[in-house]
C-alpha cells in the first residue's frame, strides 16, 4: 500500500497516555492470522510480532475465516502460539456448521486457551445447538469464548445473555464494543458476570458509552489486527478510559490484568462499577466536527470519496480566537491538514482494503474524532508530520 504509516503520530499521541500510567502492560484480546479470508486481508505471526513489538504488548490470536475448515489454521495457531514465547496466547476457531464440539476439544487438548466464533462469517446461529455444545465445553474447561459483535446477527446480546446463564463458568466475551447492543445489554450486566466486551472498535461515541456505562472489570482492550492496529486502538481506549473518568488502577485491569486471569480461570477482578455518563454539556462546535469526521470516515473505509465531507469538517474547525474550543480545534484541525497533506497520493481502493495499515492511514482523523469526544485529556501539543 503507498502512502505513509504515520507512526510517528500515534507515538507521540500514545507516549503521554503510557508514561501517566507507568507499569502498564498491553495485552491485545483480539489479534489474527491467516492467509484465506475471502475479504483479501492476510497477515503472517512474523508480521503480527512485528506490530505488537513496539508496545511491549502480548496477543491473543486466531484464524481468520477459513472458508474450507478450521483444523489447519488451528493448529497454525497453536504452533505459531507456541514458539512466539509466551506472547501470543492461541485460541481455536471453530464453526459449528462444522464439527465444531470434537475440534474445540481437539485444539484445548493440545493447548489451546480459548475458543473464537464468528456466527456472521460462518452462518450459523448463536444458539444452536451445536454451538451450546461450544458453550457447554468453554463451561466445563473455564474458558473464555470470543463472539464476533457487529450487524447482520439475530438475537446476538439476548442470545449471549441467555448462554452466560447456562453455562457460567465460561467467559463470554464479545468483540467490537458490543455495538449492535451496546444501548441495552449494559443494563443487564449484572445479571451475568461472566459477560464481558472487548474495545477492538473505531468509533470513539461507542467507546465513550464502553466506558460510561459498562463496568471496568468488563471491559477488555483489543485491537482486531490486521483490521486494527494496537498502538491506534490503545490511543482510543486509554483516552476514553480517561475521559469516563477510570482509575489507573482500573485501566491496567482493562489493557490487561483481567484477561490475564480469564486465561488462567481465576475469579475475574472487580474492578468498580461503571462511572455514568460525565457531567459536562455537549458542545455544539466540537460535535459539528465530529459528524462530518465520523461521516467521511464511513466513507473512506468502504472506498467512497470523502473528499466533500474532510473539508467541511476542517472549515467547522475555523472559530475565533477567543472561542472557549479554540485549542481543540486548533488541534483538530492541524490532524485534517495532517491528513490531507500526507495521504494525498493514498487511493480510495487503496484504504478500502484490509490490511494492517488502513486504519493507521486514517490515523490522523480517527485521532481528530477522539479528541473532540476526549476533551479533557491532554493531547500532544505540536505534532509535524514526517
Amino acid at each position: 500500500m503507498a502512502g505513509p504509516t504515520n507512526e510517528s503520530l500515534l507515538q507521540s499521541w500514545l507516549e503521554p497516555l503510557l508514561a501517566d500510567l507507568p507499569g502498564l502492560s498491553l495485552f491485545d484480546a483480539h489479534t489474527h492470522i491467516g492467509f484465506n479470508d475471502p475479504d483479501g486481508a492476510r497477515l503472517s505471526s512474523e508480521q503480527l510480532l512485528e506490530i505488537l513489538a513496539p508496545l511491549d504488548a502480548r496477543g491473543v490470536v486466531f484464524p481468520m475465516h477459513e472458508p474450507d475448515g478450521y483444523r489447519e489454521a488451528n493448529d497454525l495457531i497453536l504452533s505459531e502460539a507456541g514458539d512466539s514465547e509466551g506472547r501470543l496466547i492461541p485460541f481455536c476457531r471453530v464453526n459449528p456448521n462444522d464439527g465444531a464440539v470434537a475440534e474445540a476439544t481437539r485444539c484445548i487438548e493440545l493447548g489451546a486457551r480459548g475458543i473464537k466464533l464468528h456466527p456472521r462469517s460462518d452462518a450459523f446461529p448463536l444458539d444452536g445447538p451445536e454451538s451450546r455444545g461450544i458453550f457447554a465445553l468453554a463451561h466445563e474447561h473455564r474458558l473464555p469464548v470470543l463472539i464476533h459483535a457487529g450487524r447482520g446477527i439475530p438475537a446476538l446480546g439476548q442470545h449471549t445473555l441467555e448462554l452466560s446463564a447456562d453455562f457460567p463458568d465460561a467467559k463470554l466475551i464479545l468483540a467490537h464494543a458490543a455495538v449492535s447492543d451496546l444501548s441495552w445489554i449494559w443494563r443487564r450486566l449484572d445479571e451475568h458476570p461472566n459477560v464481558f466486551i472487548d474495545t477492538s472498535w473505531w468509533v470513539p461515541l461507542d467507546l465513550m458509552t464502553l466506558f460510561s456505562y459498562v463496568p471496568p472489570g468488563r471491559i477488555l482492550f483489543a485491537s482486531d489486527v490486521p483490521y486494527g492496529a494496537p498502538a491506534l486502538n490503545a490511543v482510543l481506549t486509554l483516552r476514553c478510559a480517561r475521559q469516563a473518568g477510570l482509575s489507573a488502577e482500573q485501566i491496567r485491569g482493562v489493557c490487561a490484568g483481567q484477561l490475564e486471569r480469564l486465561l488462567s480461570g481465576e475469579t475475574p477482578l472487580d474492578l468498580g462499577p461503571p462511572p455514568g455518563p460525565a457531567e459536562r454539556p455537549s458542545d455544539l462546535i466540537t460535535e459539528r466536527v465530529y459528524l462530518y469526521l465520523s461521516a467521511a470516515l464511513a466513507r473512506m473505509i468502504v472506498g467512497a470519496d470523502a473528499e466533500e465531507l474532510v473539508a467541511l469538517a476542517a472549515l467547522a474547525c475555523q472559530v475565533t480566537d477567543d472561542a472557549p474550543e479554540a485549542e481543540i480545534c486548533r488541534k483538530m484541525a492541524d490532524l485534517i491538514a495532517f491528513q490531507v497533506r500526507s495521504f494525498v497520493d493514498v487511493s480510495p481502493e487503496e484504504l478500502a482494503a484490509p490490511s494492517t495499515q488502513r486504519l493507521a492511514l486514517l490515523g490522523p482523523l480517527l485521532l481528530a474524532t477522539v479528541l473532540a469526544v476526549t476533551p479533557s485529556v491532554p493531547a500532544p501539543g505540536e505534532f509535524v508530520a514526517t
